[in-house]
């Protein structure tokens, strides 16, 4: 037997930072990832670095599978690739490529909405496996592992189970199965909380749309065109968003991730049950937020905290129990951190840094700011506790704004009072310009080398596809 330990790698769609009962929400419960939290380190200030397409959680899920920026993860989709799909760039390591080269028995579940010939290089196994980025919940249609990569559309099989619990099964069946003497990876990605928001009756029934709390940053509408108003997340609710309206979309989408937290813990039984718990690391997060009537929004096509802060939680040997860690972090922090905890080297075009060294009650010096983008008419720095989001013109000035938004977060959590217009702010606002400038033109960033009127909003192909 190896005596590097497991990784159980578990990501979520949609699940915002917040939308945990341990994090401090009253409505949503969620036992199991509180459990986790307690047992092991969460990371309270992870971010997405964004994406250039409106389907965000592909070039999310690209970020964290090579620990790179964005603008490196993902290339322009390939013939094949399917409607929305961004092909990962194939200059770059990913991790489970990265662990199956350092004898890992790697196997993945669920969902794929990247390339396969980046899976086909990174599994030996697998199965339920759905390339895609959205389907009916309860009738996912998914492929048995193909040993030649390529997953003919004749080789899918429509599931007629609720999504989630379709994955854990696949997920528990091969921890049961299992005999194998080398150190696995378990990557289970999940489709919930992603709409259609239809969770099984008996977690739909624990959650009263009238007993949800609104968080205070409930609008009617944006109060100005941020370039997305209409894409079609935006469009799952009426305008003008009422308080009605948002309690149902929040009930539902609480009773997703509460249905995935019970699906969760019965994975977690089963690693038990094979005697693996003690030496396996688990990791949970997802790959962006969700606004759900925040600022009058309802996608992840934005870069207020709801959309672009995640979850992340790590358990396992090497890690402390019932550890928040405040930092900045970002999606790819999680390749290096797990190379750290495994002792396999990092890759050289990893770009993200091993978190461990946060775990230092010490305090290591760390990052002073992280970044995000969407499409060509947004960007973020955030500089521990303030924010600046830039917004852009589309070229034929049909959409976007040219403005600026700066948000003290440790007094305004909720981005509720924009301090841009502060005489009193006027030298923090060009600073953090500066850095978020500086940043664009290291990381190869359009924006860097365009005026405002020459940026174009135009829209990728398969765009309608979310992510």
């Amino acid at each position: 037997m190896s005596d590097r330990p497991n990784i159980i790698f578990l990501i979520a769609d949609d699940h915002r930072h917040d939308a945990v009962h341990a994090f401090g929400n009253p409505d949503v419960q969620t036992p199991v990832l509180d459990g986790l939290a307690e047992g092991g380190v969460s990371f309270r200030r992870a971010y997405t670095m964004g994406g250039m397409v409106g389907a965000v959680c592909v070039p999310s899920r690209a970020a964290v599978l090579t620990g790179t920026n964005p603008f490196r993860a993902s290339t322009r989709p390939l013939p094949g690739d399917g409607p929305g799909s961004l092909t990962i760039n194939p200059d770059l390591a990913t991790l489970p490529a990265t662990l199956r080269a350092s004898g890992y028995h790697t196997y993945g579940v669920g969902k794929w909405h990247n390339d396969k010939a980046s899976f086909y290089q990174g599994f030996i196994g697998g199965s339920r496996l759905f390339f895609g980025g959205m389907s009916d919940q309860w009738r996912v249609p998914t492929s048995d592992y193909d040993p030649t990569g390529q997953y003919p559309a004749e080789g899918r099989q429509v599931r007629e189970q609720f999504s989630t619990t379709l994955f854990a099964d696949a997920a528990i069946a091969f921890l049961r199965d299992y005999t194998g003497d080398a150190p696995y990876l378990l990557y289970v990605a999940f489709t919930a909380p992603h709409d259609p928001r239809t969770a099984p009756p008996d977690f739909a029934a624990r959650y009263d749309p009238q007993r949800i709390t609104l968080p205070p940053n409930i609008l009617p509408e944006h109060p100005f065109d941020n370039g997305e108003l209409r894409v079609r997340d935006e469009l799952l609710a009426p305008f003008p968003r009422t308080a009605d309206v948002v309690r149902q979309h929040l009930a539902d989408y609480y009773a997703m991730i509460g249905s995935l937290d019970a699906e969760i813990g019965r994975l977690l039984t089963a690693l038990a049950e094979r005697g693996d718990a003690d030496n396996t690391i688990i990791v949970y997060t997802a790959d962006h937020g969700l606004a759900v009537g925040q600022h009058g929004l309802f996608g992840k096509q934005n870069l207020y905290e709801h959309s672009i802060g995640v979850p992340r939680i790590m358990v396992g040997p090497g890690l402390p129990a019932a550890k928040a860690v405040t930092a900045l972090t970002h999606h790819a922090d999680v390749f290096p951190t797990l190379c750290a905890l495994t002792g396999i080297p990092v890759p050289a075009t990893v770009e993200g840094r091993s978190l461990l060294p946060l775990l230092d009650d010490a305090g290591a010096p760390w990052r002073d700011s992280v970044f995000a983008v969407y499409k060509d008419i947004q960007r973020a720095v955030i500089e521990q506790d303030w924010k600046l989001i830039r917004y852009y013109r589309s070229s034929d000035q049909t959409t976007g704004s040219d403005r600026r938004q700066l948000f003290h977060l440790a007094e305004d959590p909720w981005e509720m009072h924009d301090l841009a217009a502060d005489p009193g702010q006027s030298s923090r606002l060009r600073r953090l310009e500066d850095e978020l400038s500086a940043w664009q033109r290291r990381t190869g960033d359009v924006l860097s080398q365009r005026s405002p009127a020459e940026i174009v909003t135009a829209k990728e192909p398969g765009d309608k596809s979310p992510g």
